[in-house]
C-alpha cells in the first residue's frame, strides 16, 4: 500500500471500514497501516540463496505440502469412548482454509458405524419399489453415464452443537462449526435413473441406503431427489474416498447431511417416508413445547467469521481483514453483515465471487483494530429472506436438550492482548 494516500470510510463502530477501502486505495500509510511492515529496498542485488544453488527435488507422482507449513490435520473424536471407533465425527479445520472449496483430505466426517471397505467390481446399486422395471447399477456402467458438476457444501446436522450448551466453550471455529465442507461433486442425476426404471403414479416418497455396518437410511421426498439430487462418483476432481462415500453416494444439495447417503447401495421408490431409526429415534428437532419436529430437511442460513478467530493472535493494532464463510441450504446467500462491537452497528461485508447456490461464499471487511476489546460477528441473509437467528432467539425456539440445526449467530471477543476466544451474543 506504499503511496497510497486518503483514508477509508468508517461503515460501523470500533473501527469496521468501506468494504471497496483496500480495493479502491482507500488505506492511510502511517503508524499501524499494513505498510509499515514492508521493509524498504535499497539497489543492491539480493544474495543467492541456498536453495538457488543447488537443484531442486525430482517429480513425485503426487504433490505434498510445503515443510514449512503446519500439517493441516481434523480433530477426531469417537462420541461414545475407545469402545466405538467408528461412531465418531472429524471437523473441517475452517480457520486454516481460504477460498470457498475444503480440501478432500479434510473435508468433515460423521459415521455411524465405520467407513467399509468396498470392492467397487462386487457394489451394485439398486432401485426398486414403485417402478415399472427394477434396475440394478454396477460402478462401471454408472461411471459411463452423463454427468454433472456442482459445488455443493454438505453439513451435519448436529454441526455448531458445542455452542447449545449454557456456556461458551473455548473451541477453535472448526471445532465449533467444522461439520461443514463444500466440494465439486460430480455424478449422474438421479433423476435420469429414476426415469430409466419409470415412476409409478402413486410414488411419493424415496428410501435411500447405505451399505456401512450401519446401513444408514433415510426417507427423501420424491420431488428433491427428480429436482437436483446426484448420484456422486467424484469429489473434487478425484474418485470418492472411502470416508466420502466410495464408490457412490448420494448429494442433496441444501439438505442435511444425515440424508445424503454415502456408499449407497439401495433406492426404494415408495408411497410414504419409512419412519427408519435415524429418522424417529435422532435427527429430530425437540421444540419448546415438548413436541418433536420431524423431517427437518432444509440446512438454516448461516455464517461464522474464520479469520481472525480463536487460535489467531493480532500481533499489533491496524489494518486487519476480516473474513468468513456463508451459506445456506435455501440456495444463495443476498447479504453478511459484520459487527466489531458486539452488534451495536452493522456493516455489508463483500461478497467475493459468484455465490453458488448451495455453495460456500466467502466474504470479507476490512477492520481497523485499535487495540482495545472488541466482539467480532457475522449475519448472513440468503434470497428467501431468511436471516441468521442470534442465540436468544434460536435458544427459545427449542428445548433445552436441543442440539440439531444450530445455525445462531457466532461471535468472537478480541481481548487487548489480540486473543480471540468464543463468546455468546
Amino acid at each position: 500500500f506504499a503511496g497510497v494516500s486518503g483514508d477509508p470510510t468508517p461503515v460501523a463502530g470500533n473501527g469496521l471500514l468501506s468494504r471497496r477501502a483496500f480495493l479502491r486505495g482507500g488505506v492511510a500509510v502511517g503508524a499501524g497501516a499494513l505498510a509499515t511492515a514492508v521493509h524498504a529496498a535499497d539497489a543492491a542485488p539480493r544474495a543467492v540463496q541456498p536453495w538457488q544453488q543447488v537443484p531442486g527435488a525430482a517429480l513425485a507422482p503426487t504433490g505434498a505440502p510445503s515443510p514449512f507449513e503446519p500439517a493441516l490435520e481434523r480433530k477426531v473424536a469417537s462420541l461414545f469412548g475407545a469402545s466405538t471407533p467408528g461412531n465418531g465425527v472429524a471437523w473441517t479445520p475452517l480457520e486454516r482454509l481460504h477460498g470457498t472449496i475444503t480440501p478432500s483430505a479434510v473435508h468433515f466426517e460423521r459415521h455411524h458405524h465405520g467407513v467399509p471397505d468396498i470392492d467397487p467390481a462386487r457394489h451394485r446399486l439398486l432401485i426398486h419399489g414403485l417402478v415399472r422395471h427394477a434396475l440394478r447399477f454396477d460402478v462401471e456402467h454408472l461411471l459411463r453415464y452423463p454427468m454433472v458438476h456442482r459445488q455443493v457444501f454438505i453439513e451435519c446436522s448436529g454441526n455448531s452443537f458445542p455452542n447449545a450448551g449454557a456456556t461458551a466453550p473455548d473451541l477453535t471455529c472448526g471445532q465449533i462449526h467444522g461439520l461443514v465442507s463444500c466440494s465439486e461433486w460430480s455424478g449422474v442425476p438421479l433423476a435420469l435413473l429414476l426415469d430409466e426404471a419409470g415412476i409409478k403414479p402413486s410414488a411419493k416418497w424415496i428410501v435411500a441406503e447405505g451399505a456401512d455396518a450401519a446401513t444408514m437410511a433415510r426417507s427423501i421426498p420424491l420431488s428433491k431427489a427428480l429436482d437436483d439430487a446426484i448420484v456422486a462418483l467424484w469429489q473434487n476432481g478425484e474418485r470418492l474416498r472411502p470416508s466420502q462415500g466410495y464408490p457412490v453416494r448420494l448429494v442433496l444439495p441444501g439438505w442435511e447431511g444425515n440424508m445424503q447417503i454415502k456408499w449407497l447401495q439401495r433406492i426404494a421408490v415408495t408411497d410414504g417416508p419409512q419412519h427408519t431409526r435415524d429418522e424417529t429415534s435422532h435427527y429430530t428437532d425437540l421444540l419448546a413445547d415438548g413436541r418433536a419436529l420431524q423431517f427437518t430437511f432444509v440446512m438454516g442460513v448461516k455464517s461464522v467469521i474464520t479469520h481472525p478467530s480463536p487460535g489467531w493472535l493480532l500481533t499489533a493494532p491496524g489494518y486487519h481483514d476480516v473474513s468468513g464463510l456463508a451459506w445456506s441450504g435455501s440456495g444463495r446467500i443476498a447479504r453478511v453483515e459484520v459487527t466489531a462491537d458486539g452488534g451495536a452497528t452493522w456493516a455489508d461485508a463483500e461478497l467475493q465471487g459468484t455465490a453458488a447456490p448451495f455453495g460456500f461464499v466467502r466474504f470479507r471487511l476490512p477492520w481497523r483494530w485499535d487495540g482495545g476489546p472488541a466482539v467480532l460477528a457475522s449475519r448472513a441473509t440468503d434470497t428467501d429472506g431468511r436471516v441468521q437467528p442470534t442465540r436468544a432467539d434460536w435458544i427459545a425456539r427449542y428445548a433445552p436438550n436441543q442440539r440439531y440445526h444450530l445455525n445462531a449467530v457466532q461471535a468472537w471477543r478480541v481481548d487487548e492482548f489480540g486473543e480471540l476466544r468464543n463468546v455468546f451474543l
